[in-house]
């Protein structure tokens, strides 16, 4: 018997965005796909600056897509008094309030987390920030480049004298994560409490959060960890080596019996006894023989010879894949992972988000022109007292 359920786990919550970017509006919109109401709150003839990075679905940017279906757009003018009153009065019937406004925008506007505790106690407000409150480096601007640069996460992607920022905008999506985890927590929370919470998430924690094993190294070893490209500064062999047929393959031991089962494999399982490499450590500190001896092997080899074999000893590997190569990836395709969300130009496909449970409908939709709800919004808001005045 299907147990599958017609409202998604988190219908009849609604979220308050007071957002910009990327780190609040992929919190909100995860909390969307599991059918929260999400209100966006927008400069009105501007808008989420994402809106305007490219043109390539259909009219509407990449990212902006990407984060923001399943929401409803507000443009309100919150420096006007009529509008921050029907801010005030959304506020007054919400359950969440998200925001990763720049430094003090919120305290400029009345509205700092404190006054609002007071004035919404059931609120839970997520106050998402660069570097925290207080500190020298609170009145800093914060993109995700900035964060990884003063945390450290340069420093190890890349290559030595060679930092590099990843690819995936980690700082956001990280904050944007533990945003979203707290906020369950916290309404689970007000179910027993009958309150709400105000959780400071700082982009800067996050990832030092993630830089955990590299802080050790540097805590209690005074190791410095040195970037090594596609591989790990913790493991060796780990990493990205040529094949014969002009791919590349990704193999990687975590274990000093993975290191032996790969030695069988490369036809030389002397070198699993050999004390140069008996452990991760000792394989760490001579990464450039170990990795010429898994380079020479998969040189001669084609991908599939080398994944087949792998997979038959029991040795992690991949292929090297770019962007093009994950849009048409069989695993994603037979495991019915896309579906269609609609846009102002039409429908286009999207993934379904990666953590929902099987009886869970997840909400498929779509992305908001600017202000598309505003008339909607301000009619069902319209304050007639001072909302939520204790």
């Amino acid at each position: 018997m299907s147990t599958a359920r017609a409202h998604g786990p988190l219908a009849g919550v609604t979220v308050i965005g007071l957002e910009q970017a990327i780190a609040a509006p992929l919190c909100t919109r995860h909390l969307a796909d599991l059918g929260a109401r999400v209100i966006k709150i927008e400069q009105p003839g501007y808008g989420d600056s994402t809106r305007h990075y490219d043109t390539v679905v259909g009219g509407l940017s990449a990212h902006f897509t990407w984060l923001n279906h399943g929401k409803e757009s507000a443009a309100l003018d919150l420096r006007a008094p009529d509008d921050l009153a029907v801010l005030e009065a959304m506020l007054a019937g919400a359950d969440v309030l998200v925001s990763n406004l720049g430094p003090g925008a919120l305290d400029r506007l009345g509205l700092g987390v404190d006054e609002l505790a007071r004035r919404f106690p059931r609120l839970i407000i997520v106050d998402i920030s660069g570097y925290g409150r207080g500190g020298p480096l609170d009145h800093k601007r914060a993109y995700d480049l900035l964060i990884q640069a003063e945390a450290g996460s340069c420093s190890i992607t890349g290559t030595p004298g060679n930092p590099a920022k990843p690819g995936i905008p980690v700082a956001d999506i990280g904050t944007a994560l533990y945003s979203y985890s707290a906020i369950l927590a916290a309404l689970y929370d007000r179910e027993r409490t009958g309150h709400g919470a105000v959780v400071p998430v700082a982009m800067l924690d996050v990832v030092s959060e993630m830089m955990g094993f590299a802080l050790n190294q540097v805590l209690h070893a005074d190791t410095e960890p040195v970037p090594v490209g596609m591989g790990s500064p913790m493991i060796a062999p780990y990493g990205a080596y040529a094949t014969s047929d002009g791919q590349t393959a990704v193999l990687g031991t975590t274990s000093d019996r993975e290191w032996r089962r790969m030695t069988d494999l490369m036809g030389c399982p002397e070198l699993a006894d050999d004390p140069r490499y008996l452990h991760n450590d000792d394989r760490v500190a001579r990464r450039g023989e170990v990795d010429a001896v898994v380079e020479q092997w998969c040189a001669t080899r084609t991908l599939a010879e080398i994944q087949d074999g792998a997979d038959k000893a029991g040795i992690g590997n991949a292929r090297l894949n770019g962007v093009r190569e994950l849009a048409e990836h069989p695993q994603l395709r037979e495991r019915d992972r896309w579906r269609e969300i609609g846009t102002p130009s039409g429908r286009v496909p999207a993934l379904l988000p990666p953590g929902t449970a099987r009886d869970w409908p997840v909400v498929n939709g779509s992305v908001p022109a600017l202000g598309a709800h505003t008339d909607a919004i301000r009619a069902e808001f319209a304050p007639t007292v001072e909302a939520g005045k204790t």
